[in-house]
């Protein structure tokens, strides 16, 4: 006889679901994600017979942002990127594309198709970032969707099932059975009796029964729901066996798959038609002539009458004046940068933190996973790749590109390894997902956040969990002297999303324009 599950081992299971969903309520109470669809663009004073310079550092969507508002308004904007390209950590990969990584730079050399295309950063828009959308919409960006959750996808983890994948309608099916049926067990008489009419405590039973699939007796025993050991359509059907609980509980990749389609993502996702970097180019078209690559800043001053601006841009120094000056630069970037900051400004800027992240891709010399009913979403395992995603564009066509690797928490094994020694992780560790993963997949590429070059390393990290911390976000979001502000992600409460860094500029902007507004009322 099995020994019986406590509800102790469950609840750990059910823990380990995380609190994804938590955390957009949170941060949409912090103001740095919108609770609404409503976006949040500040109506800029236009300047009248007025000319205001601003300097605007480094090109991410923050810094686009803002030199794309202020332009509206009438302000005269200038904006320096160190890079060839806009977009910060938004950048697009495809044929020829250079991935400037210091050690290891690389030249994608996939098919030069319009599909074969593969987000090294930024990659998926949620339906309730509404900035991000506006700005799509104004600028012209082309959208479609895109698909996360997958129920058609794998879930292979070493602990469960002999490390054999199974489907994700399979995994999730059973867990839900299992859940149900412990939650049934705790409906009491009593328990039904206090809380619950009759008829509330019939509806919730019903509900749960539904949730789980449970059978008359409120037993989990299995569920058409994780599809059919033989049969189709026409034939008799067989259902599949459930699976064992322990082996459920043992999963590792339970977390990933139980709340992946919460939160964040679990809004409808769109992505732009052909790359990401869409949303940055559609800005720099706007802004043609104001940006200027390869322009490393060297010194930033503050003075009597505004901000000065040292940088080189081909080899020659040049100085440039503005009454006011927006920085998206990476923060850990501005100790090496000549400047008459205040101390303790500056030394907030030295206590933010930055993640680590790392991605891989394939171009894959067939759709394989079409073959096998997969059309877009992910695929979970347990080893240091973590996810592969499956374009949800380009269907039925010979070839596609495949993200082989994700990893968001910790990225740095990977960052430490050479090119050929992550190339064959993500091949081996593929194919315990793919079988014939390593005959699919070809030229592969590989981004490492934290030797990127103008970036090394990803998103800014903050706890804000303590008074302290709080103390030093504030200061950092305020201006200085209502001449400087920081902007970009680095500077929300909800780091790594698009939506976060332009939100970031609306508050500075907001900022800006209230000054502005006051003097001329003066």
């Amino acid at each position: 006889m099995n020994k019986p599950v406590s509800r102790r081992e469950f609840l750990n299971l059910i823990a380990a679901t995380g609190g994804t969903a938590a955390i957009l309520g949170i941060t949409g109470a912090l103001g740095m994600i919108p609770a609404s669809a409503t976006a949040s663009v500040p109506n800029l004073l236009r300047l009248a017979n007025q000319n205001k310079k601003v300097v605007i550092l480094g090109a991410g969507i923050s810094g686009l942002t803002v030199a794309y508002e202020l332009g509206k308004a009438g302000y005269d904007c200038t904006v320096l990127e160190g890079s060839h390209r806009p977009g910060g950590r938004i950048f697009t990969i495809r044929a020829g594309t250079l991935i400037d990584e210091i050690g290891n730079p690389q030249y994608c050399e996939w098919d030069d198709e319009p599909h074969l295309f593969f987000n090294g950063g930024a990659a998926r828009i949620p339906s309730t970032h509404s900035n991000t959308l506006h700005y799509c919409k104004e600028l012209g960006v082309n959208l479609e969707m895109f698909i996360n959750e997958n129920k058609m996808a794998w879930i292979q983890d070493d602990n469960i099932m002999g490390g054999k994948p199974i489907r994700n309608a399979e995994f999730t099916t059973n867990v839900r059975g299992f859940m149900a049926e412990l939650m049934s067990k705790a409906m009491t008489e009593l328990e039904l009796d206090q809380p619950f009419s009759d008829e509330e405590a019939g509806q919730v039973m019903s509900m749960i029964r539904a949730f789980g699939d449970l059978g008359p007796d409120n037993r989990f025993t299995g569920s058409s729901r994780a599809g059919y050991a033989s049969g189709n359509y026409v034939t008799h059907t067989v259902q599949k066996d459930i699976i064992d609980v322990r082996n459920l509980l043992r999963a590792n990749a339970a977390r990933n798959v139980l709340s992946d389609n919460e939160g964040e993502t679990g809004p409808m996702l769109m992505q732009p038609t052909g790359g990401m970097d869409r949303i940055p180019y559609g800005f720099a078209r706007v802004l043609d002539g104001k940006i200027k690559y390869r322009a490393f800043v060297l010194g930033v001053n503050l003075t009597d009458k505004g901000v000065a601006v040292e940088y080189r841009q081909d080899g020659q120094t040049h100085a440039i004046e503005a009454d006011y000056c927006f920085n998206c630069i990476p923060s850990h970037f501005m100790s090496g940068i000549t400047n008459n900051l205040p101390a303790d400004y500056l030394q907030a800027l030295k206590y933010i933190r930055r993640g680590t992240a790392y991605k891989g891709a394939f171009q894959a010399k067939e759709r394989f996973w079409e073959k096998q009913g997969i059309y877009g979403g992910i695929s979970w395992t347990n080893q240091p790749i973590r996810q592969i995603w499956y374009p949800p564009h380009g269907i039925h066509k010979q070839k596609g590109v495949v993200l082989a690797a994700y990893d968001y928490g910790n990225g740095m094994p990977f960052t430490r390894m050479t090119q050929e020694q992550r190339i064959e992780a993500m091949i081996s560790q593929g194919e315990k997902v793919h079988a014939d993963y390593r005959q699919q997949v070809e030229k592969g590429v590989t981004i490492a956040w934290h030797r990127m070059n103008y970036m090394l390393g990803c998103s800014a990290r903050w706890n804000v969990e303590t008074p302290e911390e709080e103390a030093i976000f504030a200061k950092l979001q305020a201006s200085v002297d209502g001449r400087y502000w920081c902007i970009g992600d680095q500077v929300s409460k909800h780091t790594a999303w698009m939506e976060s860094a332009i939100q970031s500029a609306h508050v500075a902007l907001a900022d800006l324009d209230a000054r502005v507004r006051a003097k001329a009322s003066a």
